[in-house]
């Protein structure tokens, strides 16, 4: 199982992403934002904080902080932050809390963020710097229900919204919901940052691979457990997934034994040249009429719908450089055995190298 951080060395590697619209693809969207959405403008964001701040607190020494905040050459959203904290004090405290490693991590979401007194434009962007906090702190369970409170519309920079939502399904193993929200960011969001679009893409990829309850399944829960137990949180939460980790791992450990006993029934030690006694195979299945028609069978389903990593950014890295033709059967190959909605993440993906290789070569 190659797992998200194993794959950033792919991420540095691959050629440089543009981010552009795209056709709407017919899947179904997980909140109520159809097609393409942007983030604010700069200036027009510097505007929202200042006359947010000014109703708030309208001092000298604090508009001197403000012109130098947004002086700065930080982030949009950092900016924003910055003025919500510059404003008001319980923006001050539930994000020095959220960020602090030494602080417990918080079981709830903040009354702050939902308290309707308070303007839009100030609840909206402090639920999600302080869900990217806690993200940023591995509390992926609190960080999700805060997501739940504000949608990708209503904040400065929905590719953070959409991104940092996406890790937390994917480091959850909430599949279908990374999946969603990796559609959105991909697919719709037009301004996205590059490193977003990659690492994003990569969680798909990885995701693909994914099968339930095998040892990868194994190994991913117990990753979470551990994170939990970092966080304070051996609970009954936690005791369940160690439970279903036992339960798992003492199912794998009969199912290896009762192969070894079907082998054992055989003369030759499941080796048997000639055929096993009762037209059995050496791990006491029914022999096959035509094995080597199964044997095509099965290579064809080995490499059916799986995604080639290595072959990935083979193709990325050279991407710019392939005639349309050799594009689309790149693509066709990527994407053989897919279901049609990862198809379209992939296809957006690669189609977002081709509008930043076509116009750099302008």
């Amino acid at each position: 199982m190659v797992r998200l951080f194993a794959l950033v060395a792919i991420v540095v590697a691959s050629t440089s992403v543009a981010l552009a619209d795209t056709d709407k693809k017919a899947t179904k969207k997980e909140d109520s934002s159809f097609g393409a959405i942007k983030g604010v403008d700069a200036a027009e964001a510097q505007k929202m904080a200042e006359k947010w701040l000014t109703s708030v607190k309208n001092d000298a020494t604090t508009k001197a902080e403000f012109e130098k905040i947004w002086a700065s050459d930080r982030p949009l959203l950092d900016k924003v932050t910055a003025t919500l904290v510059l404003g008001d004090a319980d923006a001050a405290k539930v994000l020095a809390q959220a960020r602090d490693a030494d602080e417990s991590a918080p079981t709830e979401v903040p009354a702050v963020l939902s308290d309707k007194k308070k303007d839009a434009f100030f609840r909206n962007n402090l639920a999600l710097a302080y869900a990217k906090a806690l993200t940023s702190r591995k509390v992926y369970e609190e960080a999700l229900e805060t997501f739940a409170v504000v949608k990708a519309d209503d904040v400065v920079d929905p590719s953070a919204y959409y991104f940092h939502k996406a890790v937390c399904e994917y480091e959850l193993m909430l599949k279908d919901k990374a999946d969603g929200s990796i559609d959105r960011l991909l697919g719709d969001v037009t301004d996205s940052p590059e490193r977003y679009l990659r690492v994003a893409a990569l969680m798909h990829f990885d995701m693909l691979s994914w099968q339930d309850k095998d040892l990868g399944w194994v190994a991913r829960k117990m990753e979470n457990i551990q994170r939990r137990l970092d966080l304070k949180r051996g609970g009954k939460q936690t005791q369940k997934q160690q439970k279903e980790v036992l339960v798992r791992l003492d199912e794998m450990i009969k199912e290896i034994e009762n192969k070894q006993k079907q082998q054992g029934q055989c003369p030759n030690g499941g080796s048997c040249p000639n055929g096993c006694p009762g037209g059995q195979d050496g791990f006491g299945k029914e022999k096959s009429s035509s094995p080597a028609k199964d044997t095509i069978k099965s290579a064809d389903k080995l490499g059916d719908g799986k995604v080639d990593t290595k072959r990935t950014q083979e193709i990325a890295e050279n991407w710019g450089k392939l005639p349309e033709k050799e594009r689309a059967k790149a693509l066709v190959e990527l994407t053989r055995g897919l279901p049609a909605q990862d198809r379209a993440v992939i296809e957006a993906y690669f189609k977002r190298l081709a509008e930043l290789s076509d116009k750099t070569t302008k």
